[in-house]
């Protein structure tokens, strides 16, 4: 009987470890698409000032 208590509890531990691994990469995959979204926002941010600089040096032309 004892054997098949730890079993069980050794089952239910090995598990819970495999369901954590998921969550954990799938928590890493989040942060990405985050830092992915901000930099795709500051190169657009960028990219717009740099081209109102060069419109109004193509104005003073």
């Amino acid at each position: 009987m004892l054997k098949l208590v730890t079993s069980t509890r050794n089952r239910m531990k090995a598990l819970r470890a495999r369901r954590d691994r998921g969550a954990t990469a799938a928590e890493y995959a989040l942060i990405i698409a985050v830092v992915i979204a901000a930099i795709a926002g500051l190169v657009t941010a960028f990219a717009n000032a740099i081209g109102a600089n060069f419109q109004q040096v193509t104005n003073l032309l």
